[in-house]
């Protein structure tokens, strides 16, 4: 049994890491201005409806200053990894229960592969 437990966390891992691998910063750069862009500024210190994306990748919920976020998003303390993004994207109202984010989530798996390796490059 934990053999078969390992072994499948082990394929999840290695599609997880071919999936990164294959994701496009470009197209994920379009997918985030005709999808996110509205909300979030890509760009640092600018905060809209959502707060700025800028760096999130690596970063804890809640940490961009002078934004409100929800008490929910504020008790998250799992790090922006690129599998703790691919989650929150999928479905953010299902992810974190609580948020104020009233978007439904990218549902294509390869659009939030993109989107996340566009983000990986907002340093």
């Amino acid at each position: 049994m934990i053999g078969r437990l390992f072994f499948t966390l082990m394929l999840a891992s290695a599609a997880s890491s071919a999936c990164a691998a294959e994701s496009d910063p470009a197209a994920g750069k379009a997918v985030f201005q005709q999808t996110c862009e509205n909300c979030h500024a890509a760009v640092i210190g600018v905060n809209k409806v959502g707060p700025s994306l800028w760096n999130v990748v690596g970063r804890k919920p809640g940490a961009v200053p002078d934004f409100a976020y929800s008490d929910a998003m504020k008790a998250n303390k799992e790090a922006w990894t690129p599998t703790a993004l691919d989650a929150y994207l999928a479905d953010p109202r299902g992810d974190v229960h609580g948020v104020k984010m009233f978007f439904k989530g990218l549902a294509n798996p390869a659009d939030r592969a993109n989107v996340i390796a566009y983000l990986q490059t907002l340093k």
